[in-house]
């Protein structure tokens, strides 16, 4: 069996290489790890490449996590693809809404490669 690919998305650069060291870290076979920047960027990469596993931030720019959920879960294509929402989010409204609307798991920011690949590891063998 291939090693899954994985898509991050996030705004931010620096948080988006954080999470490549972390999974690097974590251990796990992983395929191609394809980065974007907002949920529209995500939306673009995943017409031309298959993912097994989504990583994505709720608050960004253009279309945010929780829209990047509505567009993934509306789609017959997306719908099953585990995504896991990473927030620095206080509030709990907002996980709570990300769950509601179809969201696999959460974690949030600051993360562990630990707390990370007991996370994946557990949706990866799925």
């Amino acid at each position: 069996m291939e090693p899954p690919n994985l898509l991050i998305v996030d705004d931010s650069t620096a948080i988006r290489k954080i999470l490549l060291r972390v999974l690097n870290q974590t251990g796990l076979p992983l395929g191609q790890v394809l980065e974007a920047g907002d949920g529209k960027q995500a939306l673009d990469l995943i017409q031309d490449h298959e993912v097994s596993l989504i990583l994505s931030d709720i608050n960004m720019p253009n279309m945010d996590g929780l829209e990047l959920l509505r567009a993934l879960r509306g789609s017959e294509k997306w719908h099953d693809v585990p995504v896991v929402m990473i927030t620095t989010e206080g509030g709990q409204a907002r996980v709570e809404e990300a769950m509601q609307l179809g969201a696999t798991s959460y974690v949030r920011k600051p993360f562990s490669a630990d707390l990370l690949r007991d996370k994946l590891a557990a949706l990866l063998s799925k």
